[in-house]
């Protein structure tokens, strides 16, 4: 009884919410693959239809073969039903194949690539924050026999296991690894429902997000965040100018009082800047110790 139940616990922890039904179904498909059951296990009443219909076909032959000669295309597999069980040979086609009517039903797969686009999904992220996110799956059949006889639908059961998918992965992220981690994301869906459609004959080739849908609040909150941040670094980066212009300014006022001559021809160059642009004023700057005697005498 205890090793039952480690067992039970390994195989839930390993398989996860989709574990036990996975190994079921996977078990009936290997089954169903590898030793499907042919017409002939059908008991007596079967073999007297069965050799009634070849009768009949024999009898109205060739006009039987309408019926009889069935064809599918090159992107189709036909499963056969005998009498509610399935024949021997599993999913036939494409091209050419027979059936006896009346006691063979049959039903056509499309083995192409299908793509859906999975509807606006609200999710509460794991920072609290509601966001509403869409994807798009890309999809194929890879085994037509266990598409019919392991799930009803496999097309709305992709479609619904992908909505649902979508939330719980996005659940458990936050804003900001939503927003960024986009491909890692969908390589994670993709494994989780390609490991959990495998037992339905469907394989799951890609899944992508779309978009990202964040209430209006919240990007004026992001907007405004953002505008702040970045006025930030442009104070700072200006302060920074501002101090290595000051530096600048003090090595050359250095330079020049070292050398009085120096400032006379910096005077001189200035005014040739401002007559180079053709003004009517003219500025002459006065050196401050010329004023300086002038200052003197007023006060004494």
């Amino acid at each position: 009884m205890a090793s039952s139940t480690g067992e039970k616990q390994v195989s839930s922890q390993k398989y996860g919410r989709f574990g036990n039904e996975n190994l079921i179904m996977s078990s009936r498909g290997a089954n169903d693959d590898s030793n499907p059951r042919d017409g002939g296990d059908v008991g007596c009443c079967g073999y007297i239809l069965w050799f009634l219909s070849l009768v009949v076909i024999a009898l109205t032959f060739p006009f039987s073969l309408c019926l009889c000669i069935k064809v599918v295309q090159e992107y189709e597999r036909a499963v056969i039903f005998r009498l509610g069980r399935l024949i021997a040979g599993g999913a036939k086609g494409p091209g050419l194949f027979f059936i006896i009517p009346c006691i063979d039903s049959y039903t056509k797969v499309d083995i192409r690539t299908v793509s859906f686009d999975v509807p606006p999904q609200e999710v509460l992220t794991k920072d609290s924050v509601t966001v509403a996110v869409d994807a798009v799956v890309y999809y194929r059949v890879q085994n037509a026999t266990m598409s019919i006889t392991n799930v009803e639908d496999s097309n709305r059961s992709t479609r619904l296991l992908a909505a649902t998918t979508l939330r719980n992965v996005l659940g458990t992220k936050n804003l900001s690894e939503i927003l960024s981690e986009r491909e890692t994301i969908s390589h994670y869906m993709q494994g989780n429902l390609d490991e959990c459609t495998d037992p339905w004959g469907i394989r799951v080739e890609r899944v992508e997000i779309k978009d990202v849908r964040l209430p209006v609040q919240l990007q004026r909150a992001m907007a405004a965040e953002a505008e702040a941040a970045r006025e930030a670094r442009a104070k700072v980066i200006a302060a920074e100018g501002e101090q290595k212009a000051s530096r600048s300014l003090k090595e050359a006022a250095e330079v020049l009082t070292e050398a009085p001559a120096a400032l006379q021809l910096r005077y001189l160059q200035t005014l040739n800047t401002i007559s180079a642009e053709k003004n009517s004023t003219i500025i002459f700057p006065l050196p401050i110790d010329l004023l300086q005697s002038f200052i003197s005498r007023k006060d004494s």
